[in-house]
């Protein structure tokens, strides 16, 4: 079997007569004349490479956790053949760990005047915008004894969004939705909803329902049917400051505000609201304003996408004037940030009634369940200091989760796992009751 490149270099070198060795090129070649013009032609035939000419083409975005497959269009515009190794360099996060030489590098032959297509499959471990770097090319000769090397900046973003795995809860929180809205026999009615229609009395309906005038016009009791008013406000807003950076789990707590946000947007446009987004700490982050139902949802993962936590304190006065000036009109405001004591008691408590005084206030945190798994352990001293430390936290919580209800502020604590529905829940609470 024929060698090539390094091992064929060697090899020639290797039958040297011992003694005439020069650790230099020039008197390695010198002393193997014939070495040294197979060198030069495979030099010379090697296909050069600046003059080609690279491309990009493919995905733009991908979900968090699915893969992106980005075109390298080669075109070799000489007369000689290009046989290249190619390395299509990305930022690390572009891959799961271990797999990026694989993935990365390729081996291509591209005949003079020709082009060649190189796929690169990115599966992306992080959220945010995944920039293309250069494009290494190391083109050998026919023999592969020595290689022209050279590189090419070729720029592509693909955009990483949000993965949005709360939606698997969306067809459940629907079907609520609906008897809610006046399509099933489960009927409410409170301060927000609205006269949908009339229909015959069954037992069991809420004699407060009934219409008499009506049913003096017809030999049959007529009850009224109410459905929650549409076209309400809702306004969310993401903490995006040094708690939201607070890991649970394998991420940090502000991805899963941003599935829990994604949940309740995606149900309350359904329902007929309109939806806003806004990003802050100490200044504004994202703000997705005025978006049809249609294009909501696609604005708000592509707003989401580039977010991170901010490791800085919240500005909660900046915070609640920048929502009010978003927010003219009476709205559901939803605070997704920590439920800590000192950034509520010091920073949240003295600005909220400017908030309650004019809308709906629901605060979402994301809760640590590795803390109530520490309450319940028990077998040795250090699990029952364990357990008194996570005890003396949830109290804690506990009690600024009061504070904020005696605010009249809907407050929902849940595991990131479970905070999703929970916040579609609350959401449907407020709709059942009339307060939205």
């Amino acid at each position: 079997m024929a060698l090539t490149g390094r091992a064929a270099l060697l090899a020639a070198l290797g039958s040297l007569p011992v003694g005439i060795w020069d650790p230099s090129w020039t008197g390695i070649l010198a002393v193997n004349a014939p070495l040294a013009v197979a060198c030069a032609c495979d030099f010379a035939l090697a296909a050069p490479v600046r003059r080609l000419g690279l491309a990009r083409s493919g995905d733009t975005s991908v979900r968090l956790g699915e893969t992106a497959d980005v075109t390298l269009t080669i075109t070799n515009p000489s007369g000689r053949p290009l046989r290249a190794h190619i390395r299509d360099a990305w930022p690390p996060s572009s891959w799961q760990p271990g797999t990026e030489t694989a993935a990365s590098r390729h081996r291509v032959t591209v005949p003079a005047g020709e082009r060649r297509r190189l796929t690169t499959r990115l599966r992306p471990t992080r959220r945010g915008d995944r920039r293309a770097d250069r494009v290494t090319v190391r083109s050998y000769g026919p023999l592969g004894l020595l290689s022209r090397q050279g590189t090419h900046k070729v720029p592509w973003t693909v955009r990483v969004l949000p993965p949005f795995t709360s939606r698997k809860h969306l067809p459940a929180k629907l079907a609520r939705l609906r008897e809610l809205d006046g399509r099933t026999s489960v009927l409410t009615r409170g301060e927000g909803t609205e006269f949908d229609s009339l229909r015959e009395y069954v037992p069991g309906d809420d004699t407060r329902s009934i219409d008499w005038r009506a049913t003096a016009r017809q030999s049959a009791v007529a009850v009224r049917t109410w459905r929650p008013e549409r076209d309400r406000h809702i306004l969310l807003v993401l903490d995006t400051g040094r708690t939201s950076a607070g890991r649970v789990g394998d991420a940090p707590r502000l991805d899963a505000s941003l599935d829990a946000a994604l949940l309740l947007a995606a149900l309350a446009s359904r329902a007929g609201d309109r939806v806003d987004l806004l990003a802050y700490d100490r200044r504004v982050r994202a703000l997705v304003q005025g978006r049809a139902a249609g294009d909501l949802l696609p604005s708000l993962v592509n707003a989401m996408a580039t977010l991170e936590p901010e490791l800085i304190e919240t500005d909660a006065r900046g915070l609640t004037a920048t929502a009010l000036r978003t927010a003219p009109r009476h709205s559901l405001i939803v605070l997704l940030t920590t439920l800590d004591a000192a950034p509520i008691e010091e920073g949240l408590l003295p600005v909220l009634p400017q908030l309650t005084q004019r809308h709906t206030v629901l605060l979402a945190s994301v809760a640590d369940p590795h803390i109530a798994r520490m309450a319940t352990a028990h077998g040795n001293t250090d699990s029952v200091y364990e357990a008194a430390a996570a005890a003396q936290a949830q109290s804690e919580r506990h009690r600024t989760a009061d504070q904020l209800r005696r605010h009249g502020v809907t407050v929902v604590d849940a595991t990131p796992e479970e905070l999703a529905p929970a916040l579609a829940d609350a959401y449907l609470a407020l709709k059942t009751t009339g307060r939205l």
